[in-house]
């Protein structure tokens, strides 16, 4: 089931913000898992690449950070 919004798009509303930053960390983490994996089964039927462990780990700790904020710059519950 795709994700939807559903209202009218209000750039000032906390929760549609909140919900762009998913978005974005939800395209980011596809981005991660395809190249990786791709560069990944390239270097398994090709030759070794030196620097494909480092590209992967600081690529993944980014991707780390990037949750990390949406977690923190999530909208507190309304009383």
């Amino acid at each position: 089931m795709p994700i939807r919004w559903y209202g009218p798009a209000d750039p000032t509303d906390p929760t549609y913000r909140h919900f762009a930053r998913i978005v974005n960390l939800t395209l980011h983490a596809m981005l991660f898992a395809a190249l990786n994996s791709g560069l990944w089964f390239v270097q398994g039927i090709r030759h070794p690449w030196t620097h494909l462990a480092w590209l992967t780990l600081g690529w993944g700790a980014l991707l780390l950070v990037h949750a990390s904020v949406v977690v923190l710059q999530r909208p507190q519950p309304e009383p």
